[in-house]
């Protein structure tokens, strides 16, 4: 895999909105969004500072990266929460762009600098010795290196984005906080009706929230994530290639997941291709089309 050979997508943290560690989440994992995008010749993105951006860091430490680009999807903690444990951060030598939803009250860095301060945090954002670059995510596609991304803005409480990224031949479709189903349903929408749908459309992976299963769902209407159901319609009116589903449920063990990925994948019908749900450690290999 070189820099037009494909895409390695690494899971580093796919439980949502609580960290979970613990016997019953051994397999799936506990800690909250991070994935990293990855290309041979060394290229990469992170997208997301959950409480898996740690151990990330801690690779990226090793590797001697030092130039990085992180893109957050928004700003609530569990997308948030390992920034201040990431080790490139505390490195003077490094560089890090931060990319996040504008806001049309706050800049991105004032709302970052939230976390960063007593008593929730002993040091300041101010205090942080890397240089950081805070960017609102643009309107229009733009690049980074190899990499060609676009964003839009997605149902889900607060300013959130999906990310489509392109590169090596390969598409990735990045939505890991979403209730497409408050504007219908889904397999009933054209496509310019469908939230996120330009962002989707004909990835060759969508990494989806599937927070509920569809009886959980019908008391939490409103909160911002998706059923199995409705992740899994959604794959399909998007004509994505391949779906994982993402933003596991804090009280869903492990036992509670595999029902849950044996519900997506008779939803979905014998295919032979998934859907799959997003494990801890997990590495995807997208290959050119």
């Amino acid at each position: 895999m070189s820099a037009n050979g494909g895409m390695r997508i690494r899971i580093w943290g796919c439980r949502g909105s609580l960290p979970t560690p613990g016997a019953s989440t051994v397999r799936y994992g506990g800690n909250t969004s991070c994935v990293e995008v990855g290309l041979e010749d060394g290229s990469l993105l992170v997208l997301d500072a959950g409480t898996g951006i740690r151990c990330l860091g801690d690779a990226l430490a090793e590797r001697g990266v030092r130039e990085i680009q992180l893109l957050l999807t928004h700003l609530h903690l569990d997308h948030l929460e390992g920034l201040r444990f990431f080790a490139p951060l505390w490195n003077p030598d490094v560089s890090i762009d931060i990319w996040g939803p504008p806001s049309p009250t706050w800049a991105l860095r004032d709302r970052i600098a939230r976390s960063f301060s007593p008593p929730l945090f002993p040091l300041d954002l101010k205090d942080v010795p890397s240089s950081v670059t805070f960017h609102d995510v643009p309107r229009e596609p733009w690049t980074l290196g190899p990499f060609s991304l676009s964003a839009a803005l997605v149902v889900h409480p607060g300013p959130t984005v999906g990310y489509r990224i392109e590169a090596g031949g390969a598409t990735f479709a990045y939505i890991p906080d979403h209730e497409p189903a408050l504007c219908g349903r889904v397999a009933e929408l054209s496509p310019d009706w469908i939230s996120g749908g330009a962002v989707a459309h004909g990835a060759d992976l969508l990494l989806h929230d599937a927070q509920y299963f569809e009886d959980e769902y019908e008391s939490r209407i409103g909160w911002g994530h998706s059923s199995v159901a409705d992740a899994v319609a959604y794959a399909g009116a998007v004509e994505a290639q391949r779906l994982v589903l993402f933003h596991h449920e804090p009280v869903h063990a492990d036992a509670s997941l595999d029902l849950l990925e044996d519900r997506a994948r008779e939803l979905a019908g014998q295919n032979g291709r998934g859907p799959t749900l997003a494990r801890e450690g997990m590495v995807v290999e997208l290959k050119p089309a």
